[in-house]
């Protein structure tokens, strides 16, 4: 196990350095330059030559990447000259609200998926099973901004349940004082997510009904509550735990359209807005941090894995 572990670190780290590089030659071959960005299209070309040889932006690309990672060592993701701030100050204060949303999504979809997926695999081709199969396909592909869309107008404009906006808070404990404004929000992420869970755990479930260890219980007279929801249950949730590491990067990219929809003040809606002004440090350290959070979830579904089936060995 402790070998399987650093192993998996070792290649975590090679992601991320790749992911990193991929970003970075994808903001070098925007059009523009992060000078004309920050500087205006009216700034004359000596200015524009003393901005790039005071950012190092006149050097090779291949030696910018590797001073931006000597500073990623040093704990400096670069500078926004946009929001006059360190990109580590923004992401200190944008990631814990997007980490609460995303958490919550993440919980309800699976408080959601599993119970509908088993009890879909108790009743298989029945009236209940195809219709929750149909909700289940319409759910999974709808895109994460229509679903936004759509319950703003359900919910906050036409019926005036929710507010249509989340709470424009600087911490997460103001964003907690007003909890009826992450409905909206944290119900999209989970009908956009739960689907995916509910397919998942159904499938799984129905694989191990079939299973001797339940013919055999169910054989020495054990109820069918019990079989179901100790046995079957328990042993189905391997490939959802599984699925966490697949879908989290599916989950950060949606969180980004719905911070943009419900102008969430988080990591999404600060990497949006640094797109769209073209401020490469900040874009560039967001995908560092999503990158870091993808690997981890990748690597925390292996080791939850392992820990649920004690029949997993790792080499």
């Amino acid at each position: 196990m402790v070998a399987f572990l650093i192993r998996r670190f070792g290649q975590a780290i090679v992601v991320v350095v790749g992911v990193s590089l991929i970003v970075f030659l994808i903001t070098h071959m925007l059009p523009g330059s992060p000078a004309r960005a920050i500087l205006g299209i009216q700034a004359t070309p000596e200015a524009v030559r003393k901005f790039n040889e005071a950012n190092g932006y006149n050097r090779p690309v291949y030696v910018q990447f590797l001073v931006y990672w000597k500073h990623l060592l040093e704990g400096n993701f670069g500078f926004s000259y946009k929001q006059d701030l360190p990109v580590r100050t923004l992401i200190a204060n944008r990631a814990p609200k997007t980490l609460l949303l995303v958490g919550l999504g993440f919980f309800f979809a699976f408080v959601v998926g599993i119970p509908i997926g088993l009890w879909q695999a108790v009743h298989r081709n029945r009236l209940d099973d195809h219709v929750l199969t149909s909700i289940s396909f319409v759910g999974y592909s709808m895109p994460v901004f229509w679903v936004g869309m759509l319950l703003i107008w359900l919910l906050a404009v036409a019926n005036h349940v929710f507010p249509a906006e989340s709470p424009s808070a600087a911490t997460v404990g103001q964003v907690l004082q007003h909890p009826v404004s992450l409905v909206l929000p944290v119900a999209t992420l989970t009908f956009v997510e739960a689907p995916g869970v509910v397919r998942f755990m159904r499938s799984a479930a129905i694989e191990n009904l079939a299973e001797d260890y339940v013919r055999t219980a169910t054989a020495k007279g054990a109820r069918r509550v019990r079989i179901v929801l100790v046995h079957v249950l328990r042993n189905s949730l391997l490939p959802v735990i599984t699925l966490i590491g697949l879908t989290l990067p599916l989950v950060l990219s949606g969180s980004i359209v719905v911070e943009k929809v419900f102008n969430y003040p988080g990591m999404g809606l600060l990497m949006w807005t640094a797109a769209q002004t073209r401020d490469y440090p900040t874009l560039l350290g967001g995908a560092i941090v999503i990158g870091v959070a993808t690997v981890f979830g990748s690597l925390l579904a292996d080791v939850l894995y392992a820990a649920v089936d004690p029949r997993v060995r790792y080499a």
